[in-house]
């Protein structure tokens, strides 16, 4: 059974490649971060998850997209690429913040995660 817990240290790392990356479209208060425990994927480090137009209509609610952190596998990274797995999972979130999800061609890809890490680390 997967068990999840939040991770609120992960939302502080998020929370400053927002900043340094100038990502200002997005809303952090609205992105969740959370731990998933005994996932049986053999190559996910993280996942994002969003919430379905039709969903935030039916509640009342704005966009809202969840960042999992598939812990057995992202803790076994280097600093370094756990820092790109977030900003990895945060390119996915289209400017318009509206709960659609952007997909890997052309925009989440090996390279951009690169450029937008080597970004983040020179600032």
């Amino acid at each position: 059974m997967i068990k999840y817990e939040r991770a609120p240290d992960i939302a502080e790392i998020a929370k400053n490649v927002v900043d340094k990356l100038g990502m200002s479209y997005i809303d952090i208060s609205r992105v969740w971060f959370m731990r998933s425990f005994g996932s049986k994927s053999r190559y996910t480090l993280a996942r994002i998850h969003v919430l379905p137009r039709i969903m935030q209509r039916a509640l009342g609610i704005p966009a809202q997209y969840v960042v999992e952190i598939i812990t057995e596998k992202y803790n076994k990274l280097s600093e370094e690429e756990q820092i790109k797995t977030i900003i990895h999972e945060l390119m996915h979130i289209p400017k318009s913040f509206g709960g659609g999800f952007r997909h890997h061609k052309p925009y989440v890809t090996r390279r951009t995660v690169e450029l937008m890490f080597n970004q983040y680390k020179n600032l």
